[in-house]
């Protein structure tokens, strides 16, 4: 094994920025995919008929459909339309299609928000009616109880599974890796294997550093439950 190589400043550097990729991508796509499922789930539950059945085929395409397909159908599919192209350099919002970054982003926020937004409209539908039932006697409209009630309910209950989809969806990022000209933790790895052939070792201080971001979220996330959860947990008489 030939680990002084992987421990070289060069490389160093080099696995450090392919760390700031993997988190700038997965923050930005949980960030904007929690939005697109919030408005999803609402649609899922409240919606009129027509975007309930719109916002559920794009839930089930999403669902139904590999990530790495998801990626290529953007940046290769998409973004190479020539009336894209021809519009990337001046027209918003193509000029973000010319750039790797935005193409991944789009494909993993588009991701996770469909699946988020299944988790949250079971939540909702779940909710206890007698909540529903006490907020009416309290004088509330349907949106109010919605705002005030259901929804922030339903996230506190979806944070369990939603724990799981922001670790899978820290995994997925390794499928950026596939668009060429961005460099994340993966691409990292495999230019280290190119270059040196060490494959082992590269893809290994690889697993190591999405082990290190997987530990955090995970302890993150259990504090959360912990604060926000702790009434659903049993009660020691």
């Amino acid at each position: 094994m030939s680990w002084e190589i992987i421990f070289e400043t060069e490389q160093l550097l080099a696995f450090w920025h392919g760390l700031l990729t993997t988190l700038s991508l997965l923050l930005s796509s949980l960030g904007i995919g929690a939005v697109l499922a919030v408005a999803c789930a609402l649609a899922l539950t409240n919606g009129p008929w027509v975007l309930q059945k719109l916002v559920g085929s794009f839930t089930y395409f999403v669902r139904g459909t590999p990530l790495l397909i998801q990626v290529y159908l953007i940046y290769y599919g998409l973004a190479q339309l020539d009336w894209i192209q021809e519009r990337w350099d001046a027209v918003w919002p193509w000029t973000h299609f010319k750039e790797p970054f935005f193409c991944a982003l789009l494909a993993f926020a588009l991701n996770t928000g469909g699946y988020t937004a299944e988790m949250l409209a079971g939540a909702i539908r779940e909710t206890d009616p007698g909540e529903v039932e006490a907020a009416r006697a309290m004088g509330m409209g349907r949106w109010q109880i919605m705002a005030r009630i259901v929804l922030p309910s339903a996230i506190r209950r979806t944070l369990p599974p939603y724990s799981n989809e922001v670790v899978m969806m820290l995994h997925s990022t390794s499928l950026a890796s596939t668009v060429p000209a961005l460099t994340d933790i993966t691409a990292v790895a495999s230019q280290i294997y190119s270059d040196y052939y060490l494959p082992f070792e590269a893809y290994l201080a690889a697993a190591v550093l999405y082990l290190c971001v997987t530990f955090a979220l995970i302890g993150f996330f259990r504090l959360l439950e912990k604060r926000y959860l702790a009434y659903l947990a049993p009660r020691s008489n």
